[in-house]
């Protein structure tokens, strides 16, 4: 995770959550972000 850039890492959890991929994974990165402490706006599907 350490070589994404922020922006990166956002835009590969709003992929993961638009394909509907695995929760664990989403879940993962879901915490980087917020170790990060990144603000994004979470969308419900």
């Amino acid at each position: 995770m350490k070589y994404l850039s922020d922006q990166m890492l956002i835009e590969v959890y709003h992929r993961a959550v638009d394909l509907q991929l695995d929760p664990a994974f989403i879940e993962l990165l879901r915490a980087e972000i917020q170790t990060r402490n990144i603000g994004i706006t979470l969308v419900s599907a």
